[in-house]
């Protein structure tokens, strides 16, 4: 039977911020400043507020929680999508994308609506891997922890803060309870998929990549240097279903196959608009397609639309999502983290996507023999890529 979770973060382009320190003494010193250049009235009313809560509530104030949830709050306020405050188990999961790498045991979760914890993912080749835990199994306890009607936070706490080498889980397999022992270890993530789909006499790369964490980009570089030895003749980049990650990675990976006259994007801040180039020395030659979906985001986008319009690069499947915005992430000192909207990205000839999506050039939607049977013979989308680059 499917099971219903929560909503998952949705990772999105960042711009990753320096640590920002909003301790209560900072707090007031930014505001003695505003007052004396600018007078500002909200501000005034805040702190107002504050003082009158701190000095007139019954009990003791827990000063940093008040400032923690005004600054959540704020964010929470501004109006669009992608202004929140991220919460703790969501944070776990966003960071150990977006950074690729991680020590742990391998296995991401999910609650149900009941606040039963599901393993959602089981990472390639990690200690979760080789104990034969499987996407499914519901996490009952570790060691002496029971896990039952618990969030998703409980667990991932509990590995960080015991520096262990080995771990008692006890999980429930259908009907069947099991107890698995499971090392700890640093897990490097893959975030790209690579191999060649030889066709007549055709050698099409295939690279799959499922986020922009800080590693992609090197591991990008490896597949490109990989399928052009072995003499490709076209290339498909995957981006279906990939919402996003590290601005600096598609920089990085794009410059792997345009030159440095080729503009990768836009950004326009404060009615100034910044073209940002490619760091590359060669622009490719051989075909290049593009696959994505309406689940494709951000810097899934970014890649697309430089391909489509500096490349001549040719897009197969949906039109994407169509997040034309970069988000800050700050995180304070006790690990808070929020994000809020800052700047809009262009294409490489100033096109916002933002509500639209880069389009089609081919549109093909995913056929449903797919989703009941998900194997690369029902893949209509790769197979429309794979018969048009075996024209070229």
């Amino acid at each position: 039977m499917k099971k219903n979770f929560n909503s998952k973060e949705v990772i999105f382009l960042l711009v990753v911020t320096c640590l920002i320190s909003l301790a209560l003494g900072n707090a007031i010193n930014i505001k003695k400043e505003l007052k004396e250049d600018t007078k500002d009235e909200y501000l005034e009313e805040f702190e107002k507020n504050y003082q009158f809560i701190v000095e007139n509530y019954y009990d003791e104030v827990d000063k940093s929680k008040l400032i923690k949830s005004a600054i959540e709050a704020m964010a929470n306020s501004l109006g669009d999508d992608y202004s929140v405050a991220i919460t703790d188990d969501i944070s776990n999961s966003f960071n150990i994308r977006l950074t690729g790498s991680y020590s742990g045991i391998g296995i991401e979760i999910v609650n149900d609506q009941s606040y039963n914890i599901y393993i959602s993912e089981v990472f390639e080749n990690s200690p979760a891997a080789e104990a034969g835990l499987q996407v499914m199994d519901m996490v009952l306890s570790i060691d002496d922890l029971d896990l039952k009607n618990k969030k998703t936070i409980e667990l991932t706490n509990y590995i960080k803060e015991h520096n262990k080498d080995k771990y008692t889980l006890k999980i429930k397999r259908g009907e069947e309870e099991k107890t698995l022992e499971i090392k700890k270890k640093q897990i490097e993530l893959k975030s790209v998929n690579y191999e060649i789909k030889t066709v007549e006499d055709k050698k099409i790369g295939y690279i799959y990549i499922s986020v922009f964490a800080s590693n992609t980009a090197s591991q990008f570089k490896q597949a490109i240097e990989y399928l052009e030895n072995e003499k490709i003749n076209s290339l498909i980049i995957d981006v279906r279903n990939n919402t996003g990650g590290h601005l600096t990675s598609v920089v990085d990976m794009l410059s792997n196959l345009l030159d440095s006259t080729k503009v990768i994007y836009q950004i326009e801040s404060k009615g100034k608009t910044i073209k940002y180039y490619s760091k590359g020395k060669t622009t490719k030659t051989y075909p290049i397609v593009v696959l994505q979906n309406n689940e494709s985001a951000s810097a899934s986008e970014l890649l697309s639309a430089a391909l489509k319009e500096e490349y001549g690069a040719t897009i197969i499947g949906e039109n994407s999502f169509g997040k034309g915005t970069v988000q800050e992430l700050v995180t304070l000192p006790d690990g808070t983290q929020y994000k809020i909207t800052t700047k809009k990205w262009l294409t490489p000839t100033g096109n916002w996507i933002n509500g639209t999506g880069v389009t089609a050039d081919i549109v093909e939607k995913l056929n449903d023999s797919y989703n009941e049977t998900p194997m690369e013979a029902n893949d209509n989308q790769l197979q429309r890529a794979i018969e048009y680059l075996k024209q070229k």
